[in-house]
């Protein structure tokens, strides 16, 4: 059962169970069995939040459960992510792949210069 909270005219805010049909109903205070509404206790960090803010929340708790519409457009977005070869995010865009270059040494040892000398080259 759900834990909801009540205000008493008296004693103030508490916390009663309840089942959902019932939890629009009021509750007896438990120090002066007085009936009390049930209240809606909202936190402090979104009160005090920017309205752009709670807006935006308010906008992302919403799509999070929308269904997701087919059209050619999104079909088309979906195919041409799939068929990219980086991954997700990699930032190419349209650029060619650079190929990597071997380079021997004097021993006859292969050295791969990469763009990116922390990796570890096989």
């Amino acid at each position: 059962m759900p834990v909801y909270d009540y205000r008493c005219q008296t004693h103030g805010v508490f916390s009663d169970l309840a089942t959902m049909s019932k939890s629009a109903e009021p509750a007896p205070c438990p120090v002066c069995a007085q009936l009390s509404a049930r209240v809606i206790m909202m936190s402090s960090q979104l009160l005090d939040m920017a309205p752009a803010n709670r807006q935006a929340h308010s906008r992302n708790e919403q799509a999070r459960e929308r269904p997701q519409f087919s059209t050619p457009e999104s079909r088309a977005e979906d195919k041409a992510r799939r068929e990219h070869r980086h991954g997700k995010g990699c930032g190419c865009g349209d650029k060619p792949i650079r190929q990597s270059h071997v380079i021997y040494t004097a021993d006859g040892s292969k050295v791969f210069p990469s763009a990116r000398p922390w990796m570890i080259s096989h």
